[in-house]
């Protein structure tokens, strides 16, 4: 199966290097795509050096800080051009450990949409607070109550994709960002009637640097929820119109990645 990790980046020079030897030590035919925001920290750079040297890896560079969202449509979009059969959603801070890729690539054999799991048997968040606990957990079970998803963990970032799924989901229509994207794409994917399958993973906080976190993104959770609940579309601000058309613009199409 040809897969594709998509990787989105902003001030990760820390863990860039490791996280992709990591990567390629329990997925060694798998290519990465790095989708990066500009960083001021010199990540885009290292990741160029990085792919001057392995075949595997791609940089897609944009102006700034588009948004999470927004830098996995742009993977996605990737992924369906280059024909890959998979396309993996992946954090850059190791809290999405490598060593489970080979049990998502199991289990995409026989799924459409493969999600790492902290609330199934042998899922878990080892170090977080109590209340970081009751906010994840209590919104995912807020979640499956007010869309009727049997999805355990609706807001989990690290997924797989087949690529059939991406191309009939409307890409271009996803309208939420942070945690909320992760439940708007689990909820299309469930809505179209596609195999969903939870594996279990140990979420641990970033290693290095410091967490991109906010208030805000709890915020849009909630009423993003209630949004596509009752099929409301989001408000669309100027800035919200700006990006998107920035985002066609901007996008510097990385070199074919070769079988």
């Amino acid at each position: 199966m040809k897969t594709l990790i998509i990787i989105p980046t902003y001030n990760e020079i820390e863990n860039l290097q490791s996280l992709l030897t990591g990567i390629f030590s329990y997925a060694p035919e798998t290519h990465i795509l790095i989708v990066d925001d500009n960083s001021p920290d010199g990540t885009g750079k290292l990741a160029d050096e990085m792919s001057a040297e392995d075949s595997r890896i791609s940089v897609m560079h944009r102006t700034g800080k588009l948004g999470l969202g927004t830098a996995y449509i742009a993977g996605f979009k990737y992924a369906i051009e280059h024909a890959y059969d998979a396309a993996f959603e992946m954090d850059a801070d190791f809290s999405h450990d490598p060593k489970y890729l080979p049990d998502f690539l199991k289990a995409i054999e026989n799924a459409d949409l493969v999600i790492g799991s902290r609330y199934i048997k042998g899922g878990s968040t080892p170090n977080w607070s109590p209340l970081r606990r009751i906010i994840s957990g209590g919104g995912n079970i807020y979640t499956r109550f007010v869309l009727g998803i049997s999805v355990h963990d609706c807001t989990a970032g690290y997924r797989c994709y087949r690529r059939e799924v991406l191309e009939n989901l409307g890409l271009d229509t996803v309208q939420a960002q942070g945690y909320a994207f992760q439940v708007e794409m689990a909820y299309r994917v469930f809505k179209k009637g596609y195999r969903i399958v939870e594996t279990p993973i140990v979420f641990m906080d970033r290693r290095l640097g410091k967490s991109k976190m906010s208030g805000n993104i709890f915020i849009e959770g909630f009423t993003s929820v209630l949004r596509l609940r009752f099929n409301k579309p989001a408000p669309t601000t100027n800035q919200q119109q700006k990006s998107s058309s920035e985002i066609v613009s901007i996008v510097e199409e990385p070199s074919v990645v070769q079988n």
